[in-house]
């Protein structure tokens, strides 16, 4: 098993709507978006990637979860590689096992459109 020095790497992301993820949950695994297939890989962001991700791809989408993994849980099909302005993202070469998922977080929509992340991403 692979274990991460860097605490910002502990963790990863997956933002997906809440009905994919009920479906991966039944199956046992998330096996990919559209953009996630097509890509090759299964995109997940970090926890200062979040608010980017959701702005860049979900904006304005509602019924979305947050789902968060410990990165050693995910073993060495999870890389990071230099995606959006040169930027390491995670990106997870297998299917995401829903069973290792610590968290789903529902994400809602604030009075602007914008999605509201919970309490422990506020900005201080």
């Amino acid at each position: 098993m692979r274990h991460v020095t860097n605490t910002s790497r502990r963790y990863v992301f997956k933002i997906a709507r809440r009905s994919t993820w009920e479906c991966a949950c039944r199956d046992g695994a998330f096996s990919g978006s559209a953009d996630d297939v097509r890509d090759g890989f299964i995109h997940l962001s970090s926890r200062d990637q979040i608010a980017g991700t959701l702005a860049k791809h979900f904006a304005g989408q509602d019924d979305l979860v947050l789902i968060q993994f410990e990165t050693n849980r995910l073993g060495d099909a999870l890389r990071w590689e230099p995606s959006r302005g040169g930027v390491e993202f995670p990106h997870l070469y297998a299917p995401l096992p829903t069973e290792a998922a610590l968290s789903v977080v529902p994400l809602k929509l604030d009075a602007n459109g914008v999605h509201a992340l919970p309490d422990e991403f506020a900005p201080c």
